[in-house]
């Protein structure tokens, strides 16, 4: 008989001389497919992650919108109170104003009269200018 000088050296090296099954991988591919593994929970975990990011970032943006409607509200309304004690005091000048007039006409009704009388002649050349 002849021998095979391989198969002798694969039977002596103390290897099984049969072909690779599955539980006989090689190391590689035993790491390759824990990187496999570990790739693929590292894809999950940034999948939750960006998520969760997503998640915080549309929080913070409708407490950030809340926020400035309610200072807005605020400003609107001080601008609105701003404007009705400005309106209640031009008010109260007008009427203090009416009755100074009041009281000067009844103290001098003719320089009343007269002082009319000036401001519509100022006011006819004006519009005579005008036309």
């Amino acid at each position: 008989m002849i021998s095979n000088p391989a198969s002798e050296q694969t039977k002596s090296g103390g290897e099984p001389s049969g072909a690779p099954g599955p539980s006989n991988a090689s190391p590689g591919q035993d790491e390759l497919g824990d990187l496999r593994r570990d790739m693929a929970k590292l894809t999950d975990t940034l999948a939750r992650f960006a998520s969760q990011a997503g998640g915080d970032a549309a929080k913070t943006v409708r407490t950030l919108s809340q926020t400035l409607a309610s200072q807005v509200g605020h400003a609107a309304g001080g601008v609105a109170d701003a404007g009705s004690e400005l309106a209640s005091s031009a008010k109260e000048h007008a009427k203090t104003f009416a009755s100074e007039l009041e009281g000067m006409a009844r103290r001098n009704p003719l320089g009343t009269i007269a002082g009319a009388l000036l401001v519509g002649l100022i006011i006819g050349m004006m519009s005579r200018g005008r036309g």
